[in-house]
């Protein structure tokens, strides 16, 4: 994706006109990216919740104990984000950090399996408050 595509996912994603079918797993980063590369007034880690339940109900869905919002999964990426960031040089772009991030394990949808199990990580728990993993140690 280039700094443009990415701009335009991540403000529509705010502004809540984003499509459903966009809203992709390589778009929750992109849009993670974005916002802390370029919007400094938005904390992702205090404001990505709020913002994602709010988006998920513009387009028709629900934030229950089985669908919609998930605590875990948003606080694990956007952790595995941050570490990513810190990695690279300050002037990067978010084109840059995406294909960075999009080059790491962390690409697979299912990445965060090496730590959780489906079980624990698919839990009512996990998607109301962050939950340890039962694997191995999160270390993003």
């Amino acid at each position: 994706m280039t700094d443009a595509e990415i701009e335009r996912v991540a403000l529509g994603f705010c502004a809540r006109t984003l499509s459903k079918e966009e809203w992709t797993h390589q778009a929750h980063f992109s849009t993670a990216l974005w916002l802390m590369l370029c919007r400094p007034d938005i904390l992702p880690e205090r404001d990505m919740p709020g913002m994602i339940a709010a988006y998920n109900e513009s387009v028709g869905g629900v934030n229950s104990d089985a669908a919609g919002y998930h605590e875990t999964i948003t606080r694990a990426s956007l952790m595995a984000a941050r570490t990513l960031l810190a990695g690279l040089p300050e002037e990067v772009t978010p084109a840059e950090a995406l294909a960075a991030l999009m080059a790491s394990p962390v690409a697979d949808k299912d990445w965060l399996l090496s730590y959780w199990s489906r079980e624990r990580l698919m839990s009512v728990e996990a998607r109301r408050h962050w939950v340890e993993p039962d694997i191995r140690p999160f270390s993003p």
